[in-house]
């Protein structure tokens, strides 16, 4: 009895001892299978480096959240205290219920949050067979000497289940507050510049690029003839060319991305002129630079694909109701919506984007080792028409001819990383760079996917990405956005969206035919097992014991 009673001292000692020292010291360890709980190097190099304390208000909060909305906030919590655990003193969090309190408070605050872009999203739910429904809030507001950044929480591609929408959010929930936060944090932007000269497209219609350019990076408008060189910019964007490149504005490109630059291509194969009531013919588009993307391991081929799976829709006349024309949405096949991507963290967990008039894309062998990942591709079910082609809009009151459209998985965006050949390497007498350090570029076949529409009526530019027919944003901005943070972000803190949550739904039918069985397991196995072993433990104790002599 008494070597018992000093074995549970020691016990007792050694718990306290531990909790002594993990008051001082704070450690953890992350036993999940891919590590998805462990917080990336760069967002711990991002919160410890903070110049000044970051607030985070989150709107994802009330009794009544749906079940996945209650893992997301889980989710958002547990990042949030890791942030706290690495940066006490400058990293501070709160959740608010913006359904809490009176009706009057209430509607103040939805009028609050919803000033500041914040939407409600309604979830229809069915609870003990009866339908309910109720309003989420799923943003965060990022606050920083007095600067403010509103996050939305839920992302993810709209394509997808509610539930699988859900678990990619959790899935980039690290990367979407610590890029919030970085934003807010960093003094000195990247430097971004549009080589907008060539094409004939007006400053507007580059709007919602230029809004969201400028909220991450410096941007400036190039003009190639008056730059004698673009050293000192970090990323260049050609969009949407038209007019061919001159022979010195490609040297200025090539040597620029011999020097490390990174250049981002959004070329088209063909141009299709304004279209008439019975369609255009789309010729054959030169800018001049098919050479200079061969060298670079790429071919845009003079092409339009067609996509018979996934297309976004437009109105259109489908007969009359009454004396007025019926105008109805239907798929048109020339406008692309992609939700098939390549391996990359770019497109990683981001929803459908939409593509116009666009072409597909071919590798060919340059000569070097350089590293080719497509990014968008198309459905398998694909017609390619090759220059010159007819566009009409009397084809989209038709069904897909599944033996139409067989031509398979077309790419119609790549990126390339290596080293790169100059295009002018033994070509052009004079001092020029033959080959590149380890850069990047990135092409893609649709100029119009950073283009935005205007809005009638106020005269302003959608965002880029925002389909004015169906109302809805597709992912063209962060598909930007994510290029030139894995492009230029050296810090790797686009590496934080290469968790992944696997989900394990339960077998709603077994679920469902067995659930007495599992509720009696559940209930009564632990107490027989903890009954088992008190039996052990006391006939254990009872042997040890010696019998009472007189």
């Amino acid at each position: 009895m008494l070597n018992l009673k000093k074995t549970n001292l020691y016990i007792l000692l050694v718990l306290i001892g531990l909790n002594l020292i993990s008051a001082f010291f704070y450690f953890r360890i992350d036993l999940s299978e891919d590590k998805h709980n462990s917080i990336s190097e760069a967002s711990k190099k991002t919160i410890k480096g903070l110049k000044s304390q970051v607030v985070v208000k989150v709107y994802l909060e009330g009794n009544d959240l749906p079940g996945g909305f209650q893992r997301l906030r889980k989710n958002v919590e547990e990042t949030l205290s890791e942030f706290k655990n690495i940066n006490r003193s400058d990293v501070d969090y709160q959740f608010i219920d913006p359904l809490n309190g009176t009706d009057s408070e209430q509607k103040e605050r939805f009028k609050e949050l919803t000033d500041k872009g914040m939407q409600p999203t309604n979830i229809f739910d069915n609870k003990g067979g009866q339908k309910t429904q109720s309003t989420v809030f799923p943003y965060a507001s990022i606050q920083q000497d007095g600067k403010e950044s509103i996050v939305l929480l839920l992302k993810g591609n709209l394509a997808e289940s509610a539930q699988n929408r859900l678990n990619q959010s959790a899935e980039i929930i690290e990367h979407t507050l610590i890029s919030a936060i970085k934003k807010l944090d960093q003094k000195e932007k990247k430097k971004i510049a549009l080589l907008a000269e060539f094409t004939p497209l007006k400053p507007i219609n580059f709007g919602g690029l230029i809004t969201s350019l400028q909220e991450n990076y410096q941007l400036y408008i190039l003009q190639a003839a008056q730059s004698p060189n673009f050293d000192g910019i970090d990323a260049i964007i050609l969009p949407k060319p038209e007019k061919p490149i001159d022979e010195a504005t490609k040297i200025k490109l090539d040597q620029y991305l011999m020097k490390g630059g990174k250049i981002l291509f959004f070329v088209e194969g063909l141009k299709v002129d304004t279209l008439g009531l019975e369609g255009s013919y789309a010729q054959a588009l030169n800018v001049n630079l098919d050479d200079m993307l061969f060298r670079y391991g790429l071919r845009v081929n003079k092409n339009i694909v067609k996509d018979g799976l996934n297309a976004a829709v437009i109105p259109m006349v489908v007969g009359n109701m009454g004396d007025k024309p019926n105008f109805q949405p239907v798929p048109y096949r020339y406008y692309p919506l992609i939700n098939n991507f390549g391996n990359s963290l770019i497109t990683k967990n981001i929803d459908m984007v939409m593509t116009k008039y666009s072409a597909s894309i071919d590798t060919v062998n340059s000569g070097y080792r350089l590293s080719k990942t497509p990014l968008l591709l198309t459905s398998p079910y694909t017609k390619v028409l090759n220059a010159p082609a007819l566009i009409t809009f009397n084809e989209a009151k038709t069904d897909t001819d599944p033996n139409e459209y067989k031509q398979g998985v077309k790419a119609l965006a790549y990126l390339v990383e290596g080293k790169f050949k100059s295009l002018f390497a033994g070509r052009v007498a004079g001092n020029y760079v033959q080959e590149s350090v380890p850069t990047k570029i990135l092409v893609c076949s649709d100029g119009d996917l950073v283009i935005s529409d205007i809005d009638t009526e106020t005269g302003n530019p959608f965002p880029v990405g925002f389909d004015k027919f169906s109302k809805h944003q597709y992912g063209n901005q962060d598909f930007v956005l994510n290029a030139l943070n894995y492009m230029l972000d050296e810090n790797g803190i686009i590496s934080a969206k290469s968790k992944s949550f696997v989900l394990r739904p339960l077998n709603t039918i077994k679920t469902r035919d067995e659930r007495f069985k599992w509720q009696v397991l559940n209930l009564i196995v632990p107490l027989l097992i903890l009954s088992i072993i008190g039996i052990i433990r006391f006939l254990y104790l009872q042997s040890k014991r010696k019998p009472l002599s007189f």
